[in-house]
């Protein structure tokens, strides 16, 4: 990358590492303030939510720390969920997103990365795109239906589109991993996919219930995320390029 863009780069990060920096800490002060006990959780989680932030930012910039940062982050949350009987969520992190963090760090060795240097990235060919493109509209499909058996809420409208955002969120959740794990540039679809259905879902969260000043947090945590993965995807597409150092099509 050439020096204007290095610069842009930095400034970029310092914007999204602050930024998310405030939010966390304004959200476990919001949590610290309302609760009379489990104060030592709360700190942990917040600790497990600015390493998550550190490896959001990793990976848009092609960087191995992601996947320590990651495997920090996931571990935390995961242990959160199951302490909050959270037992969907706590298996999919300890379960998927855990392992995949190993699986990510070894790939990205084998592609180069580590030692201040970027990974060689590639790009989903015609017959890729296919196989993984019908595994998310499948799983989407069937996570939804099986998200509104669950759902208990008699409401119709904006229950049902929680409910569709919700579904959007963990198969794009799924997918991303997988890419990202494996250096695929288009993990930042699902990563825009994720973000965009969480900023949406809070959204309506926040029209439903007004008083929610958590909600309001969320949507912003969330839009430091989107801008995130969209400067992910604009330096991706760069580390792809088949001209790139070891990018590819494969």
């Amino acid at each position: 990358m050439n020096s204007k863009s290095d610069l842009f780069n930095k400034i970029f990060n310092a914007f999204i590492l602050i930024g998310m920096a405030v939010v966390t800490i304004v959200v476990t002060g919001f949590k610290l303030s309302a609760a009379e006990s489990g104060h030592a959780l709360l700190i942990v989680a917040a600790v497990g939510s600015l390493c998550g932030v550190l490896a959001n930012v990793l990976s848009a910039n092609g960087r191995l720390l992601t996947f320590l940062f990651g495997l920090i982050d996931v571990t935390i949350y995961g242990v959160m969920c199951l302490t909050g009987a959270k037992y969907g969520n706590a298996a999919l992190h300890l379960l998927y997103f855990l392992p995949m963090q190993v699986v990510g760090f070894v790939q990205w060795k084998k592609r180069g990365a580590g030692e201040g240097g970027q990974v060689r990235a590639r790009r989903l060919d015609g017959r890729k795109w296919t196989l993984y493109g019908s595994i998310f509209f499948v799983g989407l499909v069937v996570a939804y239906f099986v998200l509104c058996a669950l759902d208990k809420t008699e409401a119709a409208g904006v229950v049902r589109w929680l409910v569709l955002m919700d579904a959007l969120s963990m198969m794009c959740n799924i997918l991303g991993q997988y890419l990202l794990s494996t250096a695929y540039m288009e993990q930042w679809l699902f990563w825009i996919g994720v973000n965009i259905a969480s900023v949406v879902m809070w959204v309506l969260t926040l029209r439903q219930t007004p008083d929610s000043s958590y909600a309001l947090i969320y949507v912003v945590k969330y839009s430091f995320y989107l801008l995130n993965s969209l400067n992910g995807l604009r330096i991706w597409l760069a580390l792809s390029r088949p001209d790139a150092a070891g990018g590819a099509q494969e």
